[in-house]
């Protein structure tokens, strides 16, 4: 970097001692909001008006054509520590021609070793468990009383999404012995799913597994319907932006589908799921249980239905903690930690690599925008 530049970053939240000393270490001027909650709006545009050059965000940060209107003439870059950007208005990106960031594939095994941790939780009743020792409620051992839990091995587990996380999963359940029923919405990884079908055979030949496995793309209903457990996978597409939209594609009809043994465990995007309509069903018996890490509004608001006592017994919910392991938030390294590949993202830009063509820059979303 020539001697003479000095980029202003402002970062929304803090990423980490590592990935913001990285920074300082290449002559930036790095302001952090200290959080932990996020700052308004207003105070973005503000920082943004003020002359500088790249902004890091999360997810809860509105970025629009007001944030890339103010920075017109100045800003380059908007860097997203998340896979996800709901937040960030792509078509406003690409009119002001502001290039934005992601974290994407170096959160995947983290979130699909949570979500399959949270299934066996939920599964197994170890809340419940918990509670009735710390409470001191626990009267002696039965062989049944005062609850049993599911298994996870031998049982029918559908992913929905067949995306990186989605693989991730069925990589996971693949190990416990499950038979896997894929949906996807766009793209159907036959390659994949093949090379998991041979290693399911050869356990079995091999008698590492005693009952045979299978694995298949079927149609949604249909995974709805023949699955113990649903974990979902999917991005959030509303109407108008895909063919096959994912806003609500749990609701009260798909609900009605699962088995009323049935276990959903979300981990994508909270609106995937229609919270209410998930409240009623879970209240009604409809399904056994539900898991969720993402909701439709975060932090979620203490009028949720989904916080209603009366199934507190039956609904596992955290704090978007999918991919809060340290390495994976953290390390500076941008094929390990979400933090490294956030401060990359934001370098390439900036200091020009790749040639300066952003459609070459790995970690660069919004390509389109700069397409000739």
């Amino acid at each position: 970097m020539a001697e003479q530049e000095r980029f202003r970053v402002f970062a929304t939240s803090r990423i980490g001692d590592a990935a913001e000393n990285l920074l300082r270490a290449r002559s930036y001027d790095l302001e952090v909001f200290p959080g932990p909650e996020a700052p308004p709006k207003k105070l973005i545009i503000e920082k943004v008006k003020s002359g500088i050059d790249g902004l890091i965000t999360t997810l809860r940060d509105p970025i629009n054509a007001e944030v890339f209107d103010a920075g017109k003439g100045r800003l380059k870059v908007v860097a997203q520590i998340a896979v996800g950007f709901d937040n960030i208005n792509r078509a406003d990106a690409n009119r002001y021609k502001i290039p934005f960031t992601n974290t994407a594939d170096v959160l995947t095994e983290a979130t699909a070793e949570f979500a399959f941790f949270m299934m066996g939780m939920l599964a197994r009743k170890m809340w419940q468990s918990e509670r009735l020792v710390r409470e001191q409620r626990w009267p002696s051992w039965h062989p049944f009383l005062p609850f049993l839990g599911d298994e996870v091995t031998g049982k029918t587990i559908a992913i929905i999404g067949t995306g990186r996380i989605g693989l991730a999963m069925i990589k996971k359940c693949s190990g416990f012995d499950m038979n896997i029923l894929c949906y996807d919405p766009a793209y159907q990884n036959h390659e994949y799913i093949n090379a998991i079908q041979e290693l399911m055979d050869l356990r079995h030949a091999r008698g590492i597994q005693k009952e045979k496995t299978w694995i298949k793309y079927v149609e949604f209903e249909d995974a709805l319907c023949g699955a113990d457990y649903v974990s979902l996978h999917v991005p959030l597409l509303r109407d108008g932006e895909a063919e096959k939209p994912t806003y609500h594609l749990i609701n009260e009809d798909t609900l009605k589908l699962m088995k009323p043994t049935a276990y959903l465990v979300n981990t994508s995007r909270g609106p995937v799921v229609d919270e209410k309509a998930l409240a009623k069903a879970l209240k009604e018996q409809v399904i056994a249980g539900a898991a969720l890490d993402v909701f439709e509004k975060e932090p979620l608001p203490p009028d949720s239905p989904l916080l209603d006592p009366e199934i507190a017994d039956r609904c596992r919910l955290f704090h978007h903690f999918a991919s809060g392991a340290q390495i994976t938030r953290l390390d500076v390294d941008p094929d390990k930690g979400m933090a490294g590949r956030c401060v990359q993202g934001l370098i390439d830009v900036l200091e020009g690599n790749y040639g300066g063509d952003p459609t070459k820059m790995p970690y660069v979303v919004n390509k389109e925008a700069f397409i000739p």
